[in-house]
């Protein structure tokens, strides 16, 4: 059973409701949960709730470990097939879409990072820019340049990494599947439950409250204890992680207090709608209003009609 759905949706919440009623294990659907040391900004779920409820890929590598796709999908189908064999339901719940999407539609057939073409494209940056990096990636693979901004370090080096070393663009290898997809009829039966917002705005005023309580309760300090513990780096994935980049900006003193507050909300919301987006992409989701009143109680109705079936 899957619970997808954009960031302060309350999946969580559903999801331990959910435990509390069948015999489910929840497998964290989170590239942020995965790093140990990062808990309050990625909402992680407290010890109490983990110690009652079996979770599983949550602090599972460093912050200064990768951690893919594809890693992701190998650990999700050997911890379905392992609850499986419990006779517990494996529970994935989470926010990060391309996980979804690697776990049940398979992974592109695309090479291995290469650490000189890397180095190369740093090189080349360092001299002209990236955004005349994202001019010539838009040359050779229009497709993945017109969905990236020309300050999309990361992805924009990727792409052009790709096509450097395949001489194809990397929208047409997204395209040529390697893995087999989840089966969905044997050995396993799918339910895919979105939450989503009827009124995005009550969804965005959601997010600056959340946003405002991780302060309170101790993002700057957590962010300041990482980088004093790990040898880490604003383009590291972790710290490329919604408020903990406007977190590390503003112990760098490129934001006041109440900037922070503003940037760490509105990139949230940024987050929020690129996985709405993603959710409106998606087949075979039945969709629940997240705002609604007794939403864990629908979902659950709608589990036991799915176990009876």
């Amino acid at each position: 059973m899957f619970i997808i759905g954009p960031t302060a949706s309350g999946k969580s919440q559903v999801a331990v409701e959910l435990a509390q009623r069948f015999p489910c294990e929840i497998i964290s659907v989170d590239s942020a949960q995965i790093y140990r040391g990062m808990d309050i900004g990625t909402a992680k779920p407290d010890a109490q709730t983990q110690c009652a409820i079996a979770h599983h890929l949550i602090d599972i590598i460093e912050p200064t470990d990768a951690y893919s796709a594809a890693s992701f999908r190998n650990d999700a189908l050997k911890l379905i097939a392992e609850i499986t064999a419990r006779n517990h339901l494996p529970l994935l719940v989470g926010g990060t879409m391309l996980y979804f999407r690697a776990l049940t539609v398979g992974l592109s057939n695309l090479p291995q990072a290469d650490a000189a073409t890397r180095i190369q494209l740093e090189n080349e940056a360092a001299e002209k820019g990236w955004a005349a990096l994202h001019a010539e990636l838009a040359q050779v693979d229009g497709e993945t340049a017109a969905r990236l901004k020309p300050g999309d370090r990361q992805r924009i080096q990727r792409a052009l990494e790709v096509y450097r070393l395949t001489g194809s663009p990397m929208s047409r290898l997204i395209g040529r599947r390697e893995s087999d997809p989840l089966p969905y009829r044997f050995p396993y039966r799918t339910l895919k439950i979105a939450l989503a917002p009827g009124d995005r705005a009550v969804l965005h005023q959601r997010i600056a409250e959340r946003f405002e309580s991780m302060l309170e309760m101790g993002l700057v300090d957590e962010v300041r204890e990482l980088r004093g513990r790990h040898a880490l780096n604003m383009e590291m994935p972790s710290m490329r992680c919604v408020g903990y980049r406007q977190a590390w900006e503003y112990l760098d003193g490129g934001a006041t207090k109440r900037e922070l507050k503003m940037r760490g909300a509105a990139a949230t919301r940024q987050l929020a709608k690129r996985q709405l987006t993603w959710l409106r992409a998606m087949d075979d989701i039945e969709e629940f209003d997240c705002l609604r009143a007794n939403l864990a109680a629908n979902v659950a109705a709608r589990v036991s009609a799915f176990l009876a079936a």
